[in-house]
């Protein structure tokens, strides 16, 4: 037996009349899926291909759609715990990760820099050794990608990145998933990116052409992305027939997109190159003569916290801005996250289209 689906996200969404359609998907019997993520770390998406990439937000929509909407209790990770190593603070990446993880019946423990100093008291490879031993999982918001990738080297267990300084793989997850439940596929749709050549553009740039997504993405000269992502980005796009542009407009990265995609242009431990930064971004806030160039049916994203100098409040808080469902689909994306690097469960869903 089939059932149609249909989502409504948060209260806010509610209160301001926005309803939001989830489409494509549909619950039946399980269906037989060759993807197996188990036992693998999550460190970027340049490591997972995209059929891989979309398992994960199948099983996304999957446990949204059986805990959210049918009010089933899935102890999936019952006796698993989670070690949350904490270099930088966050509020959805914590909050989504320690609540998905009670609410699949597991344990996460927090860490902080007054528990855990990587490499300062202890080794990294002593540090992942030790966690491997007491722990079914790490997840690591770290300043520098080389440690999370010393951990996933020395450790048994796996790592997921949750933020660094080159990749914030699993934030992209849940824009993905997002735009998914907007449009109803994510093939065709062009991204256009608005901002800093940062952690989030990258992971965008190691996944979108393999969904067949277009990027246009506008830097202001000195941040454009790094140059070796960028190269390979370049091999994704000729592989899957899709553009890749860069520029130093906004208003040309923004042309005909259907997503306006934007960030914070001083993240955690930039703060000393505030006023340079303020400065070199000038006119690159989103805002309606910035949507004036874009798709009609166009949309905006943003990971959250938002400066009112990003984007304004008419783009930020109108019908077409998808942040809160957005900051929502974080829990249920890490959740499916762990789920199949620490599980064997497959979606009972009808596989959604991409």
């Amino acid at each position: 037996m089939l059932f149609n689906l249909r989502i409504l996200f948060n209260n806010a969404s509610l209160r301001n009349g926005h309803n939001f359609v989830v489409r494509n998907f549909r619950c039946g019997q399980p269906l037989q899926n060759e993807v197996r993520l188990k036992g693998r770390d999550l460190l970027t998406l340049k490591d997972f291909t995209g059929e891989e990439i979309k398992y994960m937000l199948w099983l996304s929509a999957d446990l949204k759609f059986r805990i959210k909407q049918k009010g089933e209790y899935l102890p999936l990770l019952q006796g698993k715990s989670l070690g949350m190593i904490f270099e930088k603070r966050s509020t959805r990446t914590r909050l989504s990760t320690e609540t998905g993880f009670a609410l699949l019946g597991g344990h996460p423990c927090f860490l902080t820099t007054q528990d855990i100093h990587l490499g300062v008291n202890e080794s990294l490879t002593d540090t992942a050794r030790v966690l491997s031993s007491m722990t079914d999982a790490v997840l690591a918001r770290v300043y520098k990608q080389s440690d999370l990738d010393i951990l996933a080297r020395e450790a048994s267990i796996p790592i997921v990145n949750g933020l660094s300084d080159l990749y914030h793989p699993i934030q992209i997850l849940a824009d993905y998933l997002t735009l998914q439940e907007h449009y109803g596929s994510l093939k065709g749709l062009t991204l256009s990116w608005i901002g800093d050549g940062n952690n989030i553009l990258h992971s965008i740039m190691m996944s979108a052409a393999k969904f067949g997504m277009h990027l246009q993405a506008a830097t202001p000269k000195g941040y454009e992305p790094d140059p070796s992502i960028t190269q390979l980005a370049e091999q994704y796009a000729k592989e899957n027939g899709t553009k890749l542009s860069l520029t130093n407009d906004p208003l040309e990265a923004a042309h005909g997109g259907n997503v306006l995609i934007t960030d914070t242009w001083i993240s955690m431990g930039q703060e000393e190159e505030k006023k340079k930064r303020l400065q070199a971004f000038q006119g690159y806030q989103v805002t309606m003569k910035t949507a004036k160039v874009a798709a009609s049916d166009w949309t905006f994203l943003h990971c959250l916290p938002r400066k009112p100098e990003e984007v304004d409040d008419e783009v930020f808080y109108s019908p077409r801005s998808l942040v809160f469902p957005e900051a929502e689909n974080r829990k249920w994306t890490i959740m499916a996250v762990m789920v199949s690097l620490l599980t064997d469960y497959s979606p009972k869903l009808q596989k959604p289209k991409f």
